[in-house]
């Protein structure tokens, strides 16, 4: 049996492109996963386009118990380090709100340019391979991989089997089972970018303005979040709504802020002089979907025409719309979150090449790390930068 420099376990975005760092290093590299086709979240991310990373990175966008351990493979392989290689790849690409950048064309230009690359570097990939078992060995000088087609020798193994979230594509929780395996803390891990449910008695309400979207800043804690809300027949999605998920716990309320930045006592007292007939809901109009500008007048419950509120009612109007205190009860779980928290513990990881501190030659690198990035390519550029610190290493 022809021992290898190493094993990656893992053919999504950090896997790959740990691959073809190392191979390129001239490593004999095996990249082993369980799915017919490699890069699947790459190909079905940013609705086809593959967000693939974002212009404004930093380190208190990412969330983990130590946030500053993303620190060291961030600025050792940038966003703009990324961007050449797409330019260099000839594949083109568009900057959307709020730094996302975005392919032109479909995501699987990235999947097939990784690809090329990973052939050119003389790398190796197996796909609809299952691996039943990671174990060191001695008298492997290294690790021992236990597959569906056969047993495998390795000097180094790299962990890149990503999260929990989305199981229909294959996701699992197998690369945490490893940690745990070798005695590598793992940090709880819940689903994170994910929509929010209500109970019943919200969903009375919520269920009729299914599909309305409104701009809104959601808040929890000290994290705020300035994107679409989109109401639905579970509760609440939209950016927002993903951005604040990764933040909030069971039993936590959130927090609505619907005014856009304006004075909503002025903005409702004005409305009342200037059309003291008219219904309250009219003049929400000018602010609020109609759907939702009729549900806000319900919860007032006015008397009469705006030139029948009083101040006192108007200031409960503008308040409401201000901080509006809603309590989910849970999410949609893993099935459509798009990461997930947690992971494992980073002060197990040396940070310059992701490898565990007391398991040499074993590394851990993209999502199943406890690093998770916010909404709208972080958690690609993590990818990106957590594989190539890996890849300089092995």
């Amino acid at each position: 049996m022809e021992k290898l420099d190493a094993i990656i376990l893992g053919a999504g975005a950090a896997g790959l492109f740990c691959a073809i760092e190392a191979a390129r290093r001239g490593r004999r590299v095996l990249v082993i996963d369980h799915a017919k086709a490699p890069g699947e979240k790459i190909r079905i991310s940013g609705g086809g386009r593959c967000n693939f990373t974002n212009l404004g990175i930093a380190p208190d966008r990412f969330l983990s118990r130590n946030p500053r351990f993303a620190l060291s493979a961030l600025k050792r392989y940038t966003q703009w380090d990324f961007i050449a290689r797409m330019d260099h790849w000839g594949i083109a690409w568009n900057e959307k709100t709020l730094g996302q950048l975005f392919c032109d064309g479909p995501a699987t230009q990235v999947v097939d340019a990784l690809l090329r690359d990973l052939a050119a570097a003389g790398g190796e990939l197996w796909l609809k391979t299952g691996v039943a078992e990671v174990r060191a060995s001695a008298a492997a000088g290294g690790f021992e991989v236990q597959t569906d087609r056969g047993l495998l020798r390795a000097s180094r193994v790299v962990v890149a089997t990503g999260g929990k979230s989305i199981p229909k594509m294959g996701a699992s929780g197998f690369g945490y089972r490893i940690a745990e395996s070798f005695g590598l803390p793992v940090v709880e891990t819940r689903p994170g970018l994910v929509p929010l449910t209500f109970a019943e008695q919200e969903l009375g309400w919520m269920t009729p303005l299914a599909g309305l979207a409104v701009d809104a800043v959601v808040r929890c804690g000290r994290a705020a979040f300035d994107e679409a809300l989109l109401f639905t027949h579970r509760g609440l999605s939209g950016p927002s709504i993903l951005q604040i998920s990764s933040y909030w716990r069971e039993g936590q309320a959130i927090s609505l802020d619907l005014s856009r930045g304006r004075d909503l006592g002025a903005f409702l007292r004005q409305g009342r002089a200037e059309a003291p007939k008219a219904a309250l809901r009219t003049v929400l109009g000018g602010l609020v979907p109609e759907r939702l500008a009729r549900h806000v007048e319900g919860l007032i419950a006015p008397l009469g025409p705006m030139g029948a509120l009083s101040n006192a009612v108007l200031e409960r109007t503008a308040g409401l719309l201000r901080d509006w205190q809603l309590t989910p009860v849970g999410s949609e779980g893993y099935r459509t979150a798009e990461v997930t928290l947690g992971g494992v513990d980073t002060d197990a990881l040396d940070a310059r090449t992701m490898e565990a501190k007391a398991v040499p030659g074993l590394h851990f690198i993209g999502e199943v790390v406890d690093v998770t990035g916010w909404l709208g390519g972080y958690n690609f550029q993590w990818a990106w930068s957590s594989g190539w610190a890996a890849g300089q290493a092995i």
